[in-house]
């Protein structure tokens, strides 16, 4: 049997290397930590202990406590943590032990997949989508879906998989890579997508049966990861839609199955207040207990300063 409707016929695009496509984000541009965090006490001290200064302190305190008490910290973040430079603040809380497992989307894994091949990623969509070309890249699209492919033969979900295909290389940055970095040391980094969301899924290359298997895995991981979040803290950075929804359905599954959640902090990390983040991540998990904390501001400015302020406190 085969569907009644016509489908496009992928083997027939017209596809770009890389290297023709470019990319506006350049790994130079990205911050690299300093072994010891800048003094922030200064600026701590001029910042009200007042709404979103209150929020700011009990951010931080919760994963420093965490981090003391050995538990879970889940960090869900979207394509624009790597977009702004981010990610190896990010690969510093986890080396640490600070940040115990990491989740992103399909977005998310793209761009910190390019990043960590060919220093590049995000290319100019009203140019490319003029000629026809957005999402052409034979490069990203070809070896990602490999990789997918070998996760589905091997069992492994697809941010692991993803992960194992860029220390195997290896990749030319692979210190800038929060999936590669996540493999490296043995962290649980989980990769939830919707097919059709992504610009790999729109190549011959892409096998749904291999990356729908390894992204439900994927939510399995995540789901078991969740059932330990008790006195931990889950944050999510910049996922509007797919990450909140995904949370949602972890947690309940994790609960289901008996896991002691527990009082847990989530934190919401944004530029606004999308609906699905606060009510998904920050509000509904916490109603009866814990704490939820929403911080607004821009990533680049934002998470260096929780960084900072975090590896401050931990290193007092």
């Amino acid at each position: 049997m085969s569907s009644r409707h016509r489908e496009a016929d992928l083997s027939r695009l017209r596809r770009v290397s890389i290297e023709e496509r470019g990319g506006l984000i350049e790994v130079g541009s990205f911050v690299a930590p300093d072994e010891r965090a800048p003094d922030v006490s200064g600026l701590l001290k001029v910042m009200p202990d007042l709404f979103a200064g209150t929020d700011f302190r009990r951010a931080v305190g919760a994963l420093a406590s965490a981090a003391r008490e050995g538990g879970t910290v889940v960090v869900m973040f979207g394509a624009h943590v790597v977009k702004c430079g981010l990610s190896r603040l990010l690969i510093d809380l986890m080396q640490r032990g600070i940040v115990t497992a990491v989740a992103t989307n399909g977005a998310g894994a793209i761009h910190d997949f390019e990043i960590a091949m060919w220093g590049r990623t995000s290319e100019d969509v009203a140019r490319h989508l003029a000629d026809g070309t957005f999402g052409m890249c034979s490069d990203t699209a070809d070896a990602m879906n490999e990789a997918a492919s070998r996760g589905a033969r091997d069992g492994e979900g697809l941010g692991e998989s993803l992960g194992r295909a860029l220390a195997e290389r290896p990749a030319p940055n692979l210190d800038a890579s929060i999936l590669g970095s996540a493999y490296g040391l043995g962290i649980p980094a989980t990769v939830h997508v919707a097919l059709g969301t992504d610009i790999v899924h729109q190549h011959a290359s892409a096998d749904g049966a291999a990356i729908g298997d390894t992204s439900l895995r994927d939510f399995r991981i995540l789901s078991d990861v969740v059932g330990g979040l008790g006195g931990g803290v889950v944050m999510n950075i910049g996922s509007a839609v797919i990450l909140p929804e995904v949370f949602l359905k972890a947690l309940s599954v994790a609960r289901n199955l008996g896991a002691d959640t527990g009082a847990f902090t989530a934190i919401g990390m944004d530029m606004n207040e999308p609906y699905r983040a606060m009510l998904n991540v920050v509000a509904r998990p916490t109603a009866e207990h814990g704490m939820g904390i929403a911080l607004r501001g821009r990533h680049e400015i934002l998470l260096p300063l929780l960084w900072a302020s975090v590896r401050a406190e931990l290193d007092a």
